[in-house]
């Protein structure tokens, strides 16, 4: 969570309804095992926003449902995670009574689990997981088939998190280079953000050669959607849409 030119609790109630000043949240899809930015949304802390975060992480995977979703806490996932992955279905009818309406039911290959933290004194002193959706089997195969941890957690979201900070200047803790612009700060993250998947090799992606040395790799290229570590330069002058699509 980052402070967009004053804190919350000093903002007037037209300035939080306008959405220009204030707490400012950065709801981020992460791939831990390519550490691939699927989506990044910014804005209050809301379901409105996490329901156009995971609207977009489905078209990114075409429809594909993850094996596992790993999240905080927050209230509201399990009901979004049911509008934009749910299918409608039409339960069977009973013998001699009315039809059932459909129902939006989730997938089955779906699993979700949450981890909650507990901070006392400013430390953590506890962490809680709880399986929030789907099976234990199904959990602890989703578990197996990973090839970066063996237990739920998001450590790597907060990892990179540290990444972005160090990144993004916008972003450092206890400074005078917070945003002035709630605009301004949502667009330097966007391009923060995005950038990272292209432009930064990842120093636990890289590969080793034959001769010792090793190859850089990039989230992007970890995840086969390019063949070499751009620059901001290329980036930038990638069309935002092709002429086929």
């Amino acid at each position: 969570m980052e402070l967009v030119f004053k804190k919350r609790g000093r903002c007037s109630g037209k300035e939080l309804e306008q959405e220009r000043v204030g707490d400012c949240w950065d709801h981020i899809a992460f791939d831990p095992e390519h550490r691939l930015v699927l989506g990044v949304v910014p804005g209050r802390r809301s379901q409105g926003h996490i329901h156009k975060l995971v609207q977009r992480v489905k078209e990114q995977l075409q429809g594909r449902v993850p094996r596992l979703i790993s999240t905080d806490g927050f209230s509201g996932y399990a009901q979004v995670f049911q509008q934009v992955f749910g299918v409608m279905l039409r339960p069977p009818r009973p013998n001699g009574r009315k039809q059932p309406a459909p129902r939006r039911l989730l997938p089955p290959q779906l699993t979700h689990a949450m981890v909650q933290k507990v901070i006392e004194g400013g430390r953590v002193t506890e962490v809680k997981r709880e399986l929030a959706i789907g099976s234990r089997q199904k959990l602890q195969a989703a578990l197996k088939a990973s090839s970066v941890s063996t237990k739920v957690n998001t450590s790597f979201l907060e990892r990179h998190n540290a990444t972005d900070r160090h990144r993004n200047a916008r972003k450092s803790r206890r400074s005078y280079r917070f945003s002035k612009d709630w605009q301004v700060h949502a667009a330097a993250g966007y391009f923060v953000l995005y950038s990272y998947n292209f432009c930064w090799a990842v120093h636990s992606l890289r590969l080793k050669r034959e001769d010792g040395t090793h190859r850089p790799r990039t989230p992007a290229m970890a995840a086969g959607l390019t063949h070499h570590v751009w620059t901001i330069g290329q980036w930038l002058r990638y069309p935002a849409k092709t002429d086929s699509g």
